[in-house]
């Protein structure tokens, strides 16, 4: 069973495939922010454009890609974003989406050891069979 977890924020998403005594990452990185500035008040804004998040989130759901459980952490809502992607935009990868849970900015050993901890020495998560 490949069991994979994705820290992720508004920035970037590091994604995990744990065994019991390897592990790889890979980083997907958010597009980046266009900056504009107004001439007259010389204010500088962000803004996003409206399809980097759907971009952003179609690169994880890829690098998911055959994952049977997915665990997703973060710090804020990103993750939960994430999940309302999945289930609005790939009926594959949503129901593999076994757990959300908040963490703030863990090293990775740190995440690495929770996410063993997570799917191999806990109860069964949701049921994900084909």
């Amino acid at each position: 069973m490949r069991q994979m977890a994705v820290w992720i924020d508004h920035d970037e998403a590091k994604i995990f495939h744990v065994e019991a005594e390897t592990f790889d990452e890979t980083t997907v990185h958010a597009p980046n922010h266009h900056v504009h500035r107004h001439p007259k008040d010389q204010e500088t804004r962000i803004h996003e454009h409206p399809d980097d998040e759907h971009r952003f989130f179609r690169a994880i759901a890829g690098a998911l890609a055959g994952a049977d459980q997915v665990l997703l952490m973060g710090p804020s809502v990103t993750k939960l974003h994430f999940l309302r992607y999945a289930q609005r935009h790939d009926a594959i990868l949503e129901p593999r989406i076994v757990g959300v849970e908040t963490a703030d900015h863990p090293t990775d050993r740190q995440l690495v050891a929770h996410v063993r901890q997570y799917f191999h020495n806990a109860a069964p998560r949701r049921d994900t069979a084909p």
